[in-house]
C-alpha cells in the first residue's frame, strides 16, 4: 500500500455533518412510517400484504444505504422500523392492539427485523479517496 493509503486508512473518521444528521433523523422517521404502513397491509391483504410490507422495507434500508453512500442510512432507516415496531406491538390498557396473534404477524416482525438486518449490512462500507485500482499491486 502506499502511503497515502495506509494514512487514510489510519485517519479517525470525522464527525458527521449537519446535513448527515438531518438527512438520518429523516430516514429514522421514515422508517418509523413504513412500519407504521407495513403493520396495516400486511394484516389486510395476506399473503400479498405482507410481502408488500417486507419488500417496503426492504427498499428502504438499502436506498437509504446507498443514498448515503454508508452503512448508517440503512442502519438508521432499520433501528425507525424496529422502535416502531415493538412500540405498534404493546398492549394498551383498554384491550387494544395492532398485530394479531395470527402466523403473518409472527412473520411480519421476525422476517422484518431480518431483512433490516440484511440490508443495512449490504451497505458500502468505510472505503479511501482514490482511484478503483486493485490494492497490492
Amino acid at each position: 500500500m502506499s502511503d497515502r493509503t495506509s494514512s487514510l486508512l489510519t485517519q479517525p473518521p470525522r464527525p458527521p455533518s449537519g446535513r448527515r444528521i438531518a438527512a438520518l433523523l429523516g430516514l429514522f422517521v421514515l422508517g418509523a412510517v413504513v412500519a407504521l404502513a407495513g403493520a396495516l397491509v400486511q394484516a389486510g391483504w395476506f399473503p400479498a400484504g405482507l410481502l408488500l410490507a417486507l419488500a417496503g422495507e426492504a427498499g428502504l434500508c438499502l436506498g437509504a444505504s446507498r443514498a448515503l453512500r454508508s452503512r448508517s442510512g440503512g442502519v438508521a432507516a432499520a433501528a425507525g422500523w424496529t422502535l416502531a415496531v415493538v412500540l405498534l406491538t404493546t398492549s394498551r390498557p383498554e384491550g387494544d392492539f395492532l398485530f394479531a396473534a395470527g402466523s403473518g404477524s409472527y412473520l411480519f416482525l421476525l422476517g422484518g427485523i431480518a431483512v433490516a438486518v440484511i440490508c443495512a449490512t449490504l451497505g458500502p462500507g468505510r472505503q479511501p479517496d482514490g482511484g478503483p485500482g486493485r490494492l497490492g499491486t
